[in-house]
């Protein structure tokens, strides 16, 4: 310390100029020098502070590391700034803290080694940065709090189209659908003139002729004509039976009758009614194992199903065929096949069959209305059964009815 001493006039005139605080500390961390400016920062008189360890302006929780710290430093004696990189306090006086920056500077007087540090009170420049940082901190709160309502608004607006779009959806389909039924209409219109015009003809030209026939020995043309009546009236009969059936799906106005009763009865009428329809040379094989059964179903169900099965056959085969009925039980299912060697149903058509009012390409040219198959699948749903099919262009089909042996 003495041997700053002699410098010390100097000392004065070059720092009392300056605005940043000055000190000096020895290899000892003594303050051997500080300029006025330095005593103001901290609240001290120089001579308080001349010749007392440096500690005395350190806060308290730092004095463990502090010592170390400068003692390394003034081994490497390089220039740098202390406290980069994290937050340096000074304790003043009254023992309040307050930020600052601390320059060091290592140099040699008289043999002696020595520490300059330049002094700046951060504070202003602290207290700034924290408004800055807190404004930053709003910034974010605000951008968050927009981007979240922004989000709420987008998912508020995604929700609005897709309820405009599940609404736009909805009327297209009403739209598909009316139009479907006005087909649908237009088709039916078309269908009840052509099938309605055929046997009415047909049972007008007989009627006129019977009327011709007066003699004995004409008796068998009369009873011609009369069959062909009767055939006409039951098909008529059998098409408004069918539109009737579809009016009760549709409106759910169906009530079924289920009771028990044998297989054989349904299949003996179902063939004797199918007798009267067959073509020249065809033949109806009567199935096997069919008084083993007995079903607890709806009987006029299993008649209706049948007849649309077996006329179908009938109709769509050709002369001196035969149809098979075979009965087989299946995972608790009664099974009743009905099978022909007729126009079979082309490949790309067959998804199609069920539909109401369809009608294959290569079946155009015969009778029918195209609802049967329709009618048929959706009562045996109703009652827990099921129709199924295999069939091969011009080679033949095989309707399958699936009927519950135990009651639903």
């Amino acid at each position: 310390m003495d041997k700053f001493k002699k410098e010390w006039p100097i000392f004065d005139l070059l720092t009392e100029t300056i605005s940043e605080g000055i000190l000096i500390i020895n290899r000892a961390q003594k303050i051997v020098a500080v300029n006025e400016t330095l005593c103001q920062l901290f609240g001290y008189t120089q001579e308080e502070l001349v010749g007392q360890p440096l500690d005395m302006l350190v806060p308290t929780k730092y004095h463990h590391n502090h010592a170390s710290h400068v003692s390394g430093f003034m081994e490497k004696s390089n220039k740098r700034i202390m406290g980069q990189g994290r937050e340096l306090n000074g304790k003043r006086k009254d023992d309040s803290l307050f930020p600052l920056e601390v320059g060091l500077k290592p140099f040699e007087v008289n043999g002696g080694h020595f520490v300059l540090g330049l002094v700046i009170d951060i504070s202003l420049r602290v207290h700034k940065e924290r408004e800055m940082k807190n404004m930053n901190l709003e910034l974010e709160r605000k951008v968050e709090e927009r981007t979240e309502a922004l989000r709420e608004s987008i998912s508020s607006l995604e929700m609005e189209i897709e309820r405009r779009r599940l609404a736009e959806n909805k009327i297209k389909a009403s739209l598909r659908k009316e139009r479907e039924l006005n087909e649908l209409k237009t088709k039916f219109l078309s269908l009840v003139s052509h099938e309605f015009k055929t046997p009415l003809s047909g049972i007008l030209t007989s009627s006129t002729l019977i009327g011709k026939y007066t003699k004995e020995d004409q008796q068998a043309k009369r009873e011609k004509h009369i069959h062909t009546i009767t055939s006409k009236v039951k098909f008529l009969n059998n098409i408004l039976d069918d539109f009737l059936s579809i009016e009760r799906l549709e409106t759910g106005k169906v009530n079924y009758k289920v009771n028990k009763f044998p297989l054989s009865k349904v299949i003996n009428e179902v063939i004797y009614n199918a007798n009267m329809l067959l073509k020249e040379g065809q033949k109806i094989n009567y199935p096997e194992r069919v008084d083993e059964f007995e079903l607890t179903f709806d009987e006029k169900v299993l008649e209706l199903v049948l007849n649309n099965l077996v006329n179908n056959a009938i109709k769509y085969a050709p002369e001196h065929t035969e149809i098979d009925i075979i009965v087989d039980e299946h995972e608790g299912m009664l099974q009743i096949k009905v099978k022909d060697k007729g126009i079979g149903i082309p490949e790309k058509e067959q998804k199609f069959i069920f539909n109401r009012y369809f009608r294959a390409e290569n079946a155009l040219l015969n009778q029918g209305t195209g609802i049967g198959l329709n009618i048929a699948k959706s009562h045996l749903k109703n009652l827990g059964g099921t129709i199924t099919f295999e069939s091969e262009q011009d080679e033949g089909s095989v309707f399958i009815a699936h009927i519950p042996l135990q009651p639903n």
